[in-house]
């Protein structure tokens, strides 16, 4: 299961950011503005918004198979639809389509994974699943540039074949995780999770909306950034983002592995908003200076910005239940989704007019926003559950060894004894005279 979802959500990232891929050869062919080419960058992310909370209804009443199945069939569709127009109109609406159809991976893939496994291995198998993007992206960086070189057109036929794949894949391969029927459920399971105290849910899709801008301007203008500022060529930067996305595909795994650690999502999620932060605050004043690290700086900002994403599904299903996942999954990607359709239009006329160094700066200030919403001190059900029994059980062994007792109820020596037991240790070991 976590194959599958891997494979299905990175082929929909593909999608959604291969367009970001395609900006050099729109510059070269067509004479795209920037501002212009962003914004058709950010068109598939804008169908996204669209269509996220309805996707998430609906997983929550037929369930995973079903949605991830005919998102991925339709938005192959939406992709070998635009590479049969010249339009840049036409263009723009097939992916604006596709990026409706998308978002049906981004949501039931997540809930898929966290269904099969418990709270304490959740963490690490939903790290797993969220190096799906980075994984996506890389896949991208790597093809749909070299692809783009005969065409923008030729550029879209890579993740129309992915999402073609992934559409078989799921339809043959995806069990839905086991639940309880509705009619089965409690009152207290089926309640709105949103009208609760504290409002940690609402908390979690600011923090996320927040941490996405590093991440949408990153990812967008990497590439050109490379390759117009420092005279890199296609392949060379390419390979450079391949390369940053796949390190942020192993960040995601250790992230959710040291939440299952730690015993929370929110503490790790924190920590990274304030490397998110530093990071492009850095990035931004060694491009002014000029500096030859720039380059690596880059590199550890788009790692840094990719690592909270699994952090916050996890997060997101645990706090609002089987029942009511699928459409906090939805709010959560919309939030997010909005951040990613706004940021490359709005930054690609910033650096226009500002440059680039000024950009990264104001980027640093997003996820500077979103460090006092982080809700460190609530845990989820079954986190808490576990934190309360190993509190528990650390109080009694404490108890135990004041008492005079061990943890399992024999008695414990008391200090003239223990003083007894070591000299005849040391006489047993002292050698013969």
């Amino acid at each position: 299961m976590v194959a599958i979802s891997l494979a299905v959500t990175a082929s929909a990232f593909i999608f959604i950011n291969g367009v970001a891929f395609l900006i050099p050869a729109l510059e070269a062919e067509r004479g795209t503005a920037l501002a212009e080419a962003g914004l058709l960058a950010a068109m598939p992310s804008f169908g996204m918004v669209v269509t996220l909370i309805a996707w998430g209804a609906l997983l929550d009443r037929v369930g995973e198979r079903i949605v991830l199945t005919a998102g991925s069939a339709l938005t192959a569709a939406a992709a070998y639809a635009a590479t049969t127009v010249h339009s840049m109109v036409a263009i723009g609406a097939f992916l604006f389509v596709g990026g409706m159809a998308a978002a049906s991976c981004n949501t039931a893939g997540g809930r898929l994974v966290s269904g099969w496994f418990p709270p304490h291995h959740r963490g690490l198998a939903m790290g797993i699943r969220q190096t799906a993007q980075p994984v996506g992206i890389a896949l991208g960086a790597l093809v749909i540039p070299e692809l783009a070189e005969r065409g923008p057109v030729a550029g879209l036929m890579f993740p129309a074949l992915m999402c073609t794949i992934s559409a078989v894949a799921s339809a043959i391969g995806v069990i839905d995780p086991p639940r309880k029927p509705r009619a089965a459920a409690t009152e207290q399971e089926l309640a709105n999770p949103y009208r609760g105290r504290p409002k940690v849910l609402r908390r979690i899709h600011i923090t996320s909306s927040l941490l996405m801008m590093p991440q949408t301007v990153t990812v967008t203008f990497m590439l050109v950034w490379l390759i117009n500022d420092h005279n890199w060529s296609i392949a060379s930067a390419g390979a450079l983002v391949t390369v940053s996305q796949l390190l942020g595909a192993v960040g995601r795994i250790l992230a959710g592995r040291w939440s299952d650690r730690v015993g929370s999502r929110m503490r790790p999620l924190r920590t990274v908003a304030i490397a998110a932060a530093l990071s492009m605050f850095l990035l931004g004043l060694i491009d002014r200076v000029g500096w030859r690290i720039e380059v690596v700086v880059m590199v550890a900002a788009a790692v840094i910005a990719v690592l909270d994403n699994g952090l916050e599904s996890t997060a997101i299903t645990e706090y609002a239940g089987p029942y009511w996942s699928g459409r906090a999954l939805g709010i959560q990607n919309t939030t997010q989704r909005l951040t990613a359709a706004a940021g490359p239009p709005l930054f690609g006329a910033l650096i226009t007019a500002a440059g680039y160094p000024t950009a990264w700066l104001v980027c640093g200030l997003f996820p500077l926003a979103a460090i006092p919403f982080v809700p460190t001190r609530v845990l989820p059900p079954g986190l808490e559950t576990r934190a309360r029994t190993q509190s528990v059980r650390r109080l009694r062994r404490w108890i135990a060894v004041r008492s005079g007792e061990w943890p399992d109820g024999t008695p414990r020596p008391g200090p003239l004894a223990r003083r007894q037991r070591l000299r005849r240790r040391g006489r047993a070991a002292a050698p013969p005279t």
